[in-house]
């Protein structure tokens, strides 16, 4: 896979570098220091996944996202930074990141670069508690879900696929997406794996 690393701090992005570098299955096609950086790589080739820090002068991550989605750029966006700042995160989550995750983590850099090369969203324990925090007064599931709505939320928590609920359940497929349309409505959120989070967090 190929990917871009871009952060201000110049020995943070060369140290990112050497570590993603040294994976055999992962090529680190151009660094960069900032928004201006990131956007040449991002025009000139196919990027697979840009590793970005959030807080970069004037412009962010965030601007980087943005202009991948304005863009089209098919390029997943695994945020690694320093800040664990609520609004930075949910905003990352709101424009469809791939993952947030905090430098300190850096034993789990390679792991998170192919979950997200995967298709997987990635986010570090510490930002998950960030993202519920707010959540203070835990609601009852069973007062907002029907008993077969908490048994499908369960089965998506536990990694099932639409597929194999509806053959665990005996359910069509087409069935199984409806309940996880209607869930995600009635909890207002917008993901499988913010499903996953929610119910762990409030089972």
């Amino acid at each position: 896979m190929n990917i871009i690393i871009i952060d201000d701090d110049k020995m943070i992005t060369y140290a990112l570098k050497t570590i993603v570098g040294s994976d055999s299955e992962i090529e680190v096609v151009g660094i960069g220091y900032g928004y201006e950086d990131a956007l040449i790589f991002l025009e000139k080739e196919r990027i697979d996944i840009a590793l970005l820090d959030i807080r970069m002068g004037d412009k962010t991550g965030i601007d980087i996202l943005e202009y991948i989605n304005n863009k089209n750029i098919d390029t997943r966006v695994l945020f690694l930074t320093t800040f664990l700042d609520d609004e930075y995160i949910k905003k990352a989550l709101s424009l469809g990141a791939y993952g947030y995750i905090l430098k300190d983590d850096f034993e789990n850099i390679i792991p998170a670069i192919k979950a997200v090369n995967a298709g997987q969203k990635v986010f570090g324990s510490n930002v998950l508690n960030t993202i519920y925090n707010e959540r203070t007064n835990k609601e009852e599931l069973s007062t907002i879900l029907t008993k077969k709505e908490l048994i499908i939320l369960k089965e998506v928590a536990e990694g099932l696929n639409n597929k194999e609920i509806s053959s665990k359940l005996y359910l069509s497929e087409g069935t199984v997406r409806n309940y996880i349309s209607l869930i995600l409505e009635k909890l207002d959120l917008r993901d499988r794996t913010q499903l996953a989070i929610y119910y762990l967090n409030n089972k």
